[in-house]
This record gives C-alpha cells, structure tokens and sequence, in this order.
C-alpha cells in the first residue's frame, strides 16, 4: 500500500490496479469500503474498455479476445514509479497476457495527488506500438452514502450545467439499449433514491457538466470535477451504503453491436506515439463552507 498525507487529509493507493482504497478528511472517511458480499471494489480504474462488452469478447479484425467488463487494469499490479509525501506515480505497460486480451502495446500512467481537502487523479495513456490504437478509460470513485448523516434520500446530485432528464436504458449484459427513461431531474438537480438505480447504472453521455456536486443535507459536499472525460456514470446498488460517481471517456457496448473495436461508438484511438491524459478530482467542501478549501 502506498500512503499519503496533506495536512489532515489522508489517502491510501493500493499497488493492485492503482486503487484508492482510503481517502479521509480530518478523519472523515469519504470513500466506501469495500465488501466481498456487496462490491468488492472501493474506486477501480477502468482500462482499456469502459463498462460491459458484447459477450465478454471484443472483435480486432478477423480475431476475438476474451475482454470483459471495465478491461484488465483493474487486476493487475503496477509498478511505483514515483512517490513523495503528497503524491504518487504508478505505472502499467503491456506484456504478453494483456496482448492476448488486447493486441496493442500501450503504457498507462496514474498520478494522485492530495490536497488538504482534495485528491486528483491524473490517467497518461501512451501508444507504444506502431499501428493505430482504440481505448477508453475511466475512474470509478465509491463515496460513502450518506457520508455526512441523514437519509440516503436526504442528498442530491447538482450538475454544473442542465443536463437531459432522458438516459439509456440498460438492456440485459449491462449493454446500451436505444430506449431511454426520464429521470426525475430538474434542470441541475437530481434528488437521490434507491429507485434510481433497480435497473442499473445511470448514464449521461456526453454530458454538458464537467463537475457534479455529491450534496448532503447539512450543507457539505463532494465535487467531482473533470477534465477530458465526456460521460458520467451514476450507480450503486441500492441499500448498501455508497454511490459511485463514474467518470468516463467511453462506456458499455450498445445493444447489439458486435463490430470491429475501432468501429465501437465512443473509444478512442491513439497514433503510435502519441498521448493523451484525463483527470479528475474530488473536492470535500465542509458544511457551511464558504467555498473550496483546496486549489486542485
């Protein structure tokens, strides 16, 4: 495990698949701790697909590989490039087992770094091959909810800028069906419930917002704000304490397709030699706050 410390603030990367698995401030623990009987992740990074693919297989030209749901990063165990008080590097580079779910030669970088009421993750996503490369990739913070008292019912989401009250429906495997459902939001407001989520996760793609505010009933706040990541996912299964607030640059197979990787709406596609990076970061805002504690 690598530890972190800012002033009160405390967090906790585990060597396994870059995962935060501890993020506390002034001894408030923001981030839900795993548990084998209900999810065994607290904030996994998502690479090289983002969500469900079609049959846990994507297609590569004439040949399929067996690449399941949110990819191989999260499984496998990086190396520790760099590390300071504050901050830390981890890296990942491809090898023959992750070629043969993935035929292309990448390196991923993490770089966290936390503030006194902050932490930033930063993804480096590198082609190191010499053909075109497809990727998505994501983050997949759980915050405790509540994490601040009350009800679960007794928090909002607030999005920077009004989004669709209109998401996709979830068809069976977890893939995008062209159905949509109306959610109860108004204009930057979405009140929380359990009911929210009996048909799985909630998705906004292409979302207008680059930050949402996770908001509690005393007035306190986590903020998730972006850079470079297009879509959010909201989930959790209900009852159990968290929310996941998803931040994406693609997402689940549509309903189906069983096309070519690179014809797959929403991956990227990386030159050889060429980088691209995302980052977010999640702000803690105290109740009564008068505004961000943090710079980010």
């Amino acid at each position: 495990m690598i530890r972190l410390r800012a002033g009160s603030a405390y967090a906790c990367i585990a060597e396994e698949g870059a995962e935060i698995v501890e993020w506390e401030v002034g001894g408030k623990s923001l981030l839900w701790r795993k548990d084998p009987a209900v999810w065994d992740e607290t904030a996994p990074l998502l690479f090289p697909v983002v969500g469900w693919t079609n049959n846990h297989q994507v297609r590569v030209g004439a040949k399929s590989y067996p690449l399941g749901l949110h990819g191989f990063a999260r499984h496998r165990t990086f190396q520790v490039a760099a590390q300071g008080e504050d901050c830390a590097r981890l890296t990942l580079a491809s090898d023959a087992e992750t070629r043969s779910l993935y035929p292309f030669d990448f390196g991923l970088s993490v770089d966290v770094r936390l503030r006194e009421a902050a932490i930033s993750v930063e993804l480096g996503i590198e082609n190191r091959g010499s053909t075109p490369m497809p990727y998505a990739c994501g983050l997949h913070p759980g915050f405790r909810w509540p994490f601040a008292g009350g009800t679960p019912e007794d928090y909002r989401l607030r999005f920077a800028e009004p989004e669709s009250p209109w998401v996709p429906v979830i068809a069976p495997g977890g893939l995008i069906a062209p159905a949509k459902r109306r959610l109860p939001l108004t204009g930057r407001v979405l009140p929380l419930t359990g009911l929210l989520f009996q048909n799985d996760a909630l998705c906004f793609l292409n979302a207008a917002s680059k930050e949402i505010r996770f908001e509690a009933p005393d007035g306190s706040a986590i903020v998730v704000a972006t850079e470079n990541f297009p879509h959010f996912g909201i989930w959790c299964r209900p009852g159990h304490g968290y929310l996941c607030i998803e931040e994406w640059t693609g997402y689940s197979y549509p309903e189906n397709f069983s096309g070519d990787l690179f014809a797959k709406p929403s991956m990227r596609v990386l030159a050889p030699a060429v980088s691209a990076r995302h980052r977010a970061s999640f702000i803690y805002e105290a109740a009564r706050s008068l505004g961000r504690v943090a710079e980010t």
